[in-house]
């Protein structure tokens, strides 16, 4: 059973579904809405079977935010396989915050801040 990422999610910082990863020195991740991470937010990817750039899959690295639904990510993947998602997705591409480094408040550490009113 595939898992869903919801914009109206229970626990702050949330999982997102990831929609491209670029090949370079400091990856662009794009997730498919506004993901509302912070700067040196640490993060670790899932990517299933069959969505290419298997490589970044279980790393981590420290985020810069570049947009509502971009970051750069600390990972080299300009020698990673093509991110590229499947005709039929059985299984989604994921970023997951993990900790935090530096500075970034303690929702982030670990990411279990119950954002229910």
């Amino acid at each position: 059973m595939p898992i869903y990422a919801l914009q109206d999610n229970v626990y702050a910082p949330a999982m997102r579904l990831i929609t491209a990863i670029t090949q370079a020195e400091l990856a662009e991740v794009t997730t498919s809405f506004a993901h509302g991470y912070v700067n040196n937010t640490i993060v670790r990817f899932y990517i299933p079977l069959g969505w290419g750039m298997y490589q970044i899959n279980q790393q981590t690295g420290t985020i810069t935010v570049t947009g509502a639904t971009t970051f750069l990510v600390s990972i080299d993947t300009r020698s990673f396989e093509a991110f590229v998602a499947p005709v039929i997705q059985l299984e989604v591409a994921q970023v997951v915050p993990i900790g935090s480094q530096g500075g970034v408040p303690l929702t982030y550490n670990p990411a279990l801040n119950n954002i229910l009113y």
